[in-house]
């Protein structure tokens, strides 16, 4: 896993783990140039008066007001809510994320009551396995995001979408979790070298 300090995190890790494994400040640091250690504020007050950090120059001054402009525009934008109506929408929104990953990713597409997309997670990174993919791991997040109803979606690699006894399993697992969980198991959607496979379409998800 990434070492504890910001140089060891960026030299194993770079963003193979995703950018939320990194703090308000290193983030920052990534952005700027400057050590973490130099952001002491909160990022209210970074982005307020940036010149007051130690090592801040006019050009990096603007990379703090920028991305600061940009998160802006981000939360001003107001996208048209993606809504899974079946398996092909669910295949191209899980494509979206995982048409490039050469390992194994086990995802959740998070639905709301009307089935618009309300989030993405990634479960697990590697091969699917039942201990890996626990239903405590699965409905937690689902629960944390309110969500009504989930989508389980993962790649093989190999390129070949048919399901394995693996799959099998654990889709059969989250889905009697599902149903006592009042968070019913859509789908699950397996991708491979541009195909897909419904589970739910094979008679896999009841």
């Amino acid at each position: 896993m990434c070492g504890k300090d910001f140089d060891n995190k960026v030299k194993e890790c770079g963003a193979a783990y995703g950018m939320t494994i990194y703090s308000d400040e290193e983030l920052l640091s990534l952005a700027t140039g400057i050590a973490p250690e130099k952001f002491t504020g909160t990022l209210q007050e970074t982005f307020d008066n940036p010149k007051n950090i130690s090592g801040i120059g006019k050009r990096k001054e603007l990379v703090v007001f920028a991305v600061r402009e940009l998160a802006k525009r981000l939360l001003r934008q107001k996208p048209k809510p993606r809504i899974i109506d079946g398996p092909k929408e669910a295949a191209a929104y899980a494509k979206e994320y995982l048409a490039m990953e050469s390992k194994e990713h086990f995802c959740l597409l998070l639905l709301n009551t009307k089935n618009h997309v309300i989030g993405w997670h990634v479960v697990s990174i590697g091969s699917l396995t039942a201990s890996i993919v626990h239903p405590r791991e699965v409905f937690s997040v689902a629960v944390v995001h309110h969500a009504a109803a989930i989508i389980l979606a993962h790649n093989h690699p190999s390129g070949d979408p048919t399901p394995s006894r693996e799959d099998i399993a654990v889709t059969q697992r989250l889905s009697k979790t599902g149903k006592v969980m009042d968070i019913p198991v859509l789908d699950h959607i397996i991708l491979g070298n541009g195909r897909f496979v419904s589970m739910k379409e094979k008679g896999l998800v009841q």
